[in-house]
């Protein structure tokens, strides 16, 4: 029986790097664990996801949307909720080797 690494695996199941299949994966991946992330803080602060939505003017199904990636919330509520929480975010930036070609005129 062959053995494949989790990155082999990936590979051939969900597609290489740089194709749109992969690229659509890792979002989704990146998305479930901001998710995750509020739930975990929301409950470490013990706060129902009621009163986490109160804090930030949401109702509670945007709060669960959030957790669950239901919803494509916008970057600023995921900034307040993060606050709201009093949790010190970081993002990480990467620029990729990707040409870019520039129209002249």
């Amino acid at each position: 029986m062959k053995t494949y690494t989790l990155e082999q695996a990936k590979d051939k199941y969900i597609g290489k790097k740089g194709t749109n299949e992969r690229n659509a994966y890792e979002n989704e991946l990146r998305l479930d664990l901001i998710g995750e992330a509020i739930k975990q803080a929301r409950k470490e602060r013990k706060l129902t996801q009621s009163q986490l939505g109160e804090l930030i003017g949401v109702k509670k199904a945007q709060i669960s949307k959030i957790e669950n990636n239901l919803t494509d919330a916008r970057f600023e509520t995921i900034l307040k909720v993060f606050k709201a929480l009093n949790a010190k975010i970081n993002f990480n930036v990467e620029l990729l080797n990707q040409k870019m070609d520039l129209a002249t005129e």
